[in-house]
């Protein structure tokens, strides 16, 4: 198990059918999590180097990032989030909730290395 873990959620399949195959590409294994309700408890298992997760609907998903952030065992995970609306209240909502980065859809697939990299930066 060389390969580092990335939880991934999303519920429209584009962008997120392409970034499970992207993610893949980069080395990563990938472990899906439709159900945001199980996201801390999954984090808290398989213990993921990152989490990359749509924003969509917006409420459930930054509820989901906090409980994430909350917790001491998940909250030094970095999260990589992306929605197809990006607007400065979002922004606001997803950097309360704990967010590292949030980018839009169209952005992400194409430049995922990138952002990872910028996400999985140690401070």
């Amino acid at each position: 198990m060389s390969e580092p873990l990335a939880i991934l959620h999303y519920s429209n399949l584009m962008p997120g059918g392409q970034l499970a195959n992207r993610l893949q590409d980069l080395g990563y294994r990938v472990q899906m999590v439709p159900d945001l309700a199980a996201l801390v408890e999954t984090c808290q298992r398989e213990k993921p180097l990152v989490v990359v997760a749509e924003m969509a609907p917006a409420g459930p998903a930054f509820a989901a990032i906090a409980q994430l952030k909350q917790d001491p065992a998940t909250q030094h995970i970095p999260v990589l989030g992306f929605s197809a609306a990006q607007d400065s209240a979002q922004q606001h909502q997803a950097t309360e909730a704990g967010v590292t980065l949030l980018v839009g859809n169209a952005a992400i697939a194409e430049h995922l290395p990138r952002l990872l990299d910028q996400v999985l930066q140690v401070e």
